[in-house]
């Protein structure tokens, strides 16, 4: 794919970002329509969670599985298999009668949508093979990411007052469809020249962490810490993760290589994409909530009082990706970490929420920092590494963000709801139990700041150096770890 024109790359670049679009949209979208699904389905909290983390956690597990299928069997068939997928999903999720049949189509889009996003950046990587060229387009892959994501709650604000909150999943179609085509006609299709082995394993271990662990802190709240299934689920994860790593340790090609771990650059922007993704998680989770239920907004209303989170986030994420070009990732994960820490504490030392002054400054400190974290992620992750690993390094950090988004919904969820003890009041109850939370969200900002110094200097990059040696040194009879390239066929 390195032979196109600069023309039809920046075309394969747009179809990308199209399928990025409706994914990160739909991550989001949903929160401001979540009242609203309370009143029709009379949901509980933790029927709420699941909405959205049920499209998370499917979404997450299988990113990685997704991208190595992709390398062995080619990246546009796989990319298109997604794209009907989620086109189907979101169709269903607009039919769906009860809050049972949404979370099974949303589980439907997420399978869909996880051959999207790792298929996509596999491509990207491979058809932007200079550095400071491959920057910049990382850089409008983390804008359309911040764009997106922060603009959900708006688009979504109209669609629910004006259509109902159906619609909102009958936007994916045209675009879904749109890309679709576009795909056939524009986009080659290519294949790893040694793709990665399946590890059905790993897979599995990671799907039943991910599922227990988000249950046992979903249901803890509403059915008491100490009840046999919220414990059982914790036993699970535990043994999971032990088996995860147990497993990944001993197999020739895990799911995930721990050796990727060794690393400085690449774990920060691994955890990095955790901390953040769950702040924001949490805090759209909060927000929605908040404005419809205690302040009573429209869902429009709620959405036009987050307009500026999205316009910052729309701002400054472009402006981070040529940050990042020029001047590395540091700059960009300092101000991402210290803007988000300044409008957790502003809400939660400083009742911001009090006055429509401090909470909008509160939003415009989010947006800024959620705008300038997703360029560094993309690009520490894949910086350093060799061209064949780094559609599964990216593969690792989209996984990242959206464990972290799924966890800060799951933990955000179970602080309010133990907070409020599973009532459905507004006012000050509410206010006192969101307290704590944005506590929560404050300490994930500040793992942002501390890790964007500490894992971007020279003694960093150095390890990142080491770590790639590894792979570009490793012979296919050693364990039957290799490197691979891309061919395009």
């Amino acid at each position: 794919m390195t032979d196109l024109t600069p023309r039809r790359r920046m075309l394969v670049l747009a179809i990308c970002c199209m399928s990025l679009l409706i994914v990160s949209l739909d991550n989001t979208i949903l929160n401001v329509a979540l009242p609203t699904l309370r009143r029709e389905f009379h949901s509980s909290v933790s029927g709420l969670q699941w909405t959205i983390d049920a499209y998370l956690i499917v979404l997450a597990s299988l990113l990685i599985l997704a991208g190595s299928t992709a390398d062995r069997i080619g990246r546009r068939r796989v990319f298109q298999t997604g794209l009907a997928l989620f086109v189907l999903g979101s169709v269903l999720c607009s039919l769906a009668p009860s809050l049972g049949w949404l979370v099974a189509a949303r589980v439907v889009q997420a399978v869909g949508g996880s051959m999207l996003n790792p298929v996509a950046m596999s491509i990207i990587t491979n058809v932007f093979t200079e550095p400071r060229e491959r920057a910049r387009a990382i850089g409008v892959w983390g804008a359309v990411v911040g764009l997106s994501m922060a603009m959900g709650p708006l688009v979504g604000g109209v669609l629910v007052d004006s259509v109902g909150w159906r619609s909102i999943f009958w936007l994916n179609v045209p675009i879904g469809l749109a890309a679709l085509a576009l795909t056939a006609r524009y986009v080659p299709e290519s294949r790893a020249e040694r793709p990665r082995r399946a590890d059905p394993a790993g897979q599995a271990f990671m799907i039943v962490l991910l599922g227990t662990l988000t249950y046992a802190i979903i249901e803890g709240p509403g059915r008491g810490w100490g009840d046999p299934a919220v414990l059982g689920a914790a036993a699970l994860a535990a043994l999971s993760l032990a088996g995860f790593v147990r497993h990944a340790l001993r197999a020739p090609e895990p799911l995930i290589d721990l050796r990727f771990f060794r690393s400085v650059p690449f774990t920060g922007a691994t955890v990095i994409a955790v901390s953040m993704f769950a702040a924001f998680g949490g805090f759209m989770f909060l927000n929605a909530l908040y404005l419809q239920d205690v302040r009573g907004m429209s869902a429009l209303h709620a959405g036009l009082y987050l307009l500026p989170m999205a316009a910052m986030s729309a701002v400054f994420a472009p402006l981070s990706g040529r940050l990042v070009g020029t001047r590395g990732p540091r700059p960009s994960l300092v101000a991402a970490g210290a803007a988000t820490l300044a409008s957790a504490v502003l809400v939660a030392a400083f009742d911001a929420e009090t006055r429509d002054v401090t909470l909008f400054t509160a939003y415009v400190l989010f947006g800024i920092g959620f705008g300038m974290v997703n360029s560094p992620i993309t690009n520490t992750a894949v910086s350093g590494m060799p061209r064949a690993q780094a559609g599964v390094a990216a593969a690792i950090a989209s996984t990242s963000r959206q464990v972290g988004n799924a966890l800060g919904v799951a933990v955000i969820g179970a602080v309010l709801a133990a907070g409020t003890s599973g009532a459905r009041s507004g006012g000050s109850g509410f206010v006192d139990a969101a307290r704590p939370a944005y506590w929560v969200l404050a300490g994930c900002a500040a793992v942002v700041l501390v890790l964007g110094v500490l894992t971007t200097g020279r003694r960093a990059a150095r390890s990142a150096e080491r770590t790639a040696a590894l792979f570009e040194t490793a012979e296919p009879a050693a364990g039957g770890r290799h490197v691979t390239g891309a061919s395009t066929r």
